[in-house]
This record gives C-alpha cells, structure tokens and sequence, in this order.
C-alpha cells in the first residue's frame, strides 16, 4: 500500500517528472532512490487566482511494496451457447451492460436502429452538406449512442448510482487515455470514441455476444405482465423473457410504443435554451486572469448557474476548444450541440445555456400527457427550423443584441457547420425561456467580465439536454414497475445523465437480471 500526498504546482513544472518525483519522495517520507513508483489518484486546474496553479493528489510506492494496483482486467467468458438477454439501443448503457452481462456468463444481444460508428460518419457530413438528416442514423442514433460524435465528457464522479471506477477502467481497456482515470474532468474527445466504441463492440463480439445494426425495434412483444422479446422493422420478432431498453433521450418513437403498449411513463423536469459560443481566446483570458493559456494550460472552460424566478438557468455540456454540431433526429427540426476533439485545439468556445422546465410550466400540453415535454421539444424544434430558413443552417444573434433586444445585422464567423441566420431569438423564444436566459446572461457577465459581448453568438435550439419522460422501475430490482422482464435504464428512460451515469445504469440492469436468472 503506497503513500498519498498532495503536491502543487506550476502549469509548467507538470511536465517534469524527475522534480514530482523528488517532491512526492520527500512529502511521502520515502527516499528518493527507494521510490519504486508513483500513482496519479487526481489532477486539477486551480484558476481562482493570477497565479495558477496544479493539483496533484498521488500515491508513492516504494520497494517495499508487494505490488502496485493497476486496471482489472477484463476477462471475457464465451458466452455462445448461454442465456441470451436483448439490449434495445447500443449508447453507453447498453454496451457496457453487455460487457458486464458477458463477465457474468450472459449472452449479450444488442439491436441498434443505427449504422456502425464508420458509416456514420457519411450519415452525419450528409446533415452539414446537403441538409439531409437520415432519421435512424444521425448525431443521436447509431453504433456508440449520442456521445459517439458529441464530445466525450466524464464529468460523473458520483458514486450514488454504482462503481464509475469500472466504467473508465473498461473504457481504458478499450483504447481511452489513461489520463480519465485521474483528471478532475476527464474527456475523451469525439475523435477518440469511435475507435473506442469498435473496440468494445469487437470484445461483445469475441466473446460470442451478437450485434444487430440497422435494426430499429418497433415493438414489444408482451402476454399479460411479462415481456416476452421485440420486434425490429423488417417485421422480424426475438424472444427473450429479458429486455434492456437503453435507448437515448432523443428515441420518441420508443415512448409512443410504449404508450400503445401500455407501459407506464411519466413526465420529469428537463432544461432548454441555447448554445452560447465565444472565441476560446476570451474566454481563456477571462479565466486565466488577462492571460492567453500558452503552452502548458489546457484551453479553459467555465460552469455557471443561477437562480432566476424559481428556476435554475445555467451551462451545460461546456466545450472548449470545441465546435457547435447539427443534433437533429427529423428533417424539419434543428437541434444543436457541442463536442471537443481531445485536444481541443479549435479556436472557439461553446456551451449550452439553458432553463430548467418543470412539468407545471407545460399545462399548454397537457392534454398529452407524460409527453407534454416532448412536444414542447418539438415545438420550439419546428420553430428554430423556421427560423433557421426551413434548412439545418441555426437560427444566430450576437449575444449582447440577445440580451438587449435587438437584432443583429451581420454575425461573426462561428464553428456551425451548416452555416447560421441571423433571427431575432428574443422574440420567438417562449418568453420563460428568453426572459430567464436574458437574466441569466446578464448575471454571467458580472461573474465573467467580458463574456457578456457580441463577439459571442447565441444559436438555437439546446432542446435536448435529458428526457422529459420517466420509464418508472422499481428502485430495488431495477424492472418496470409492471412489465416483469423489462429493464429502462440509462439517459432514455429518465435515469442517467452523461456516459458514465448511463454506463454504470446498464451494468446495474444487467447485474440485477443475473440476479433474477440465478433464482430461477
């Protein structure tokens, strides 16, 4: 068992292994020519004041030590000839729940609505290019789920839903950097996860679990309370008396089966807004205390929220160095998001702003029920499309025009691929929406001098930030509250936010159908 200690630092000393070394010997109390090895536990930015500063927290080992802990292994068991569990969706929680059916001895089967990771990316220039969205394989669908080409962000370290340790570690396994398993906020980047994803999906598939790719599950097969298996949309049914839906929160189409079918769902709060992009240059300023971040800083972020009228407004999924993508899932919508490639090196800086929206700010939709937020989405999705210029180019204004109510006459250059129009977004937006978002950025700009500027642009629509809807389960064996063999989990089914929460949520499921199939 090493030592742990805390070291600080300057940005530029973190590259000088042989002084954190001699530091780490000296505050562990080991001798120098004894230390057999040293362990990074976390590492962190502090920029609250000019002169900025590394915080290390790491482990000494010396030669004493017996042994060094590392990354379990993953250990596959064939799993060919064993019980076969169905896993709707092929995002972060149903893959990792795959991986964790196979070291339990289960056989993974996994229907996908979407193309493989490579054929992807054809689908998802197509958006940019030619304004044509293909509804089954976009930013959202398709082999890897939404964060396959949206960033890669690792920011749950909240252990309240299960061991995140395994998901990175299995993530490391898979071709990750190391660095996620200590970074304060660890990223991935949305160059990087694709061959992630492969390499995954190549372990599910060496261990004898199945993939099915461009089969989208239109239905579930159900006698009485218990699921008996789906059917895909070539009319093709699979038994299995066990179902994983991990599905995204952008897949409607599995909340209106389950609406035909009977299933139980509720409506939960959400957020909505827009994306906010700054060039990274001023924000690294305003955050680095008037100074660019040079060479050894990383290109910095920020994460604001306040309290406007009894709802929360604030950032979400911050990008630096990142670019805004096109996250629609239908033609005549327009969605937008943000990513980072891993060393986000891209000149600008975006992050979604967005108000928090409670069920009784929805009673124009009540009528519809649990999916009264979800027409709210597709409403104020329409709506941005119309305003856009009835093309996947985003409805634009200068954020201090926004704030101040006026339009903007012409719009710097921003990373949207498929181009902007410049619309009056004060006007348009749902005055609790707008009203908030002004308040908001006035209030951010106090806390950030500058930000508040019209060198940033605002874009619209950030519709997506979670589900509005709630698949309810019961919290101890994780099932439907009474379809018996159905198992919602992850960011489609109201219970996750993020990889990692989505991840841990799949391995649950998955662990908790071991469960039941070892009782049987």
């Amino acid at each position: 068992m090493g030592k742990q200690v805390q070291i600080n630092l300057s940005p530029a000393s973190l590259a000088d292994d042989a002084a954190i070394k001699k530091i780490a010997a000296s505050l562990s109390g080991i001798d120098l020519a004894a230390v057999s090895a040293i362990r990074v536990l976390k590492r962190s930015v502090d920029a609250r004041k000019k002169n900025i500063r590394i915080n290390l927290t790491v482990e000494v080992f010396s030669d004493k030590d017996s042994s060094i802990p590392g990354i379990t292994p993953f250990i596959p068991v064939n799993v060919t000839n064993k019980k076969e569990v169905v896993i709707v969706g092929a995002g972060p929680a149903g893959l990792f729940a795959a991986l964790r059916l196979i070291e339990m001895g289960l056989r993974p089967v996994i229907f996908e609505r979407g193309r493989d990771v490579s054929s992807r990316k054809i689908d998802i220039a197509k958006i940019s290019r030619e304004q044509i969205v293909d509804p089954d394989s976009n930013y959202c669908f398709g082999e890897g789920g939404a964060g396959t080409y949206s960033d890669g962000k690792l920011y749950t370290r909240s252990k309240k839903r299960g061991d995140n340790t395994r998901v990175l570690e299995l993530l490391c396994l898979h071709g990750a950097n190391h660095n996620v398993m200590f970074e304060a906020h660890p990223h991935l980047g949305t160059d990087k996860l694709p061959g992630i994803i492969s390499a995954i999906r190549k372990s599910i598939l060496d261990a004898g679990g199945l993939f099915m790719l461009e089969k989208k599950v239109t239905d579930f097969l159900i006698e009485g309370d218990t699921i008996q298996g789906i059917v895909t949309s070539d009319n093709e049914k699979y038994k299995c008396p066990y179902v994983i839906l991990a599905t995204g929160h952008s897949a409607r189409d599995i909340y209106d089966i389950c609406n035909i079918r009977g299933i139980e769902l509720e409506m939960k709060q959400f957020a909505m807004g827009v994306r906010v992009e700054h060039p990274q240059d001023l924000i690294d300023k305003i955050q680095y205390h008037g100074n660019s971040r040079g060479e050894f800083l990383p290109a910095s972020s920020y994460n604001l929220a306040k309290q406007i009228d009894g709802r929360g407004v604030y950032s979400f999924c911050m990008c630096p160095g990142g670019f805004i993508v096109p996250s629609a899932t239908a033609q005549e919508e327009v969605v937008v998001n943000g990513m980072s490639p891993s060393g986000r090196n891209s000149p600008y800086a975006n992050s979604g702003i967005v108000v928090e929206i409670k069920p009784e700010d929805l009673t124009k939709y009540s009528a519809s029920g649990a999916m009264a937020g979800i027409e709210f989405q597709k409403e104020l999705e329409r709506e941005a499309w119309k305003n856009g210029g009835h093309t996947q180019r985003a409805p634009a204004q200068r954020l201090a025009d926004f704030v101040a109510g006026n339009s903007s006459d012409s719009l710097p250059k921003v990373s949207y691929f498929p181009g902007v129009t410049s619309s009056p977004l004060h006007n348009w937006l749902p005055k609790g929406i707008g009203r908030r978002l002004r308040d908001g950025f006035r209030l951010f700009g106090q806390s950030m001098h500058g930000y508040l500027t019209n060198e940033a642009v605002v874009l619209g629509v950030e519709s997506r930030t979670s589900s509005p809807v709630r698949i309810p389960r019961d919290p101890e064996k994780l099932h439907h509250i009474r379809i018996s063999g159905l198992y919602p989990c992850g960011e489609g089914s109201g219970y996750a936010g993020g990889i990692v929460s989505s991840a841990v949520d799949g391995m649950r499921a998955a662990e908790a159908i071991a469960k039941e199939i070892t009782k049987s």
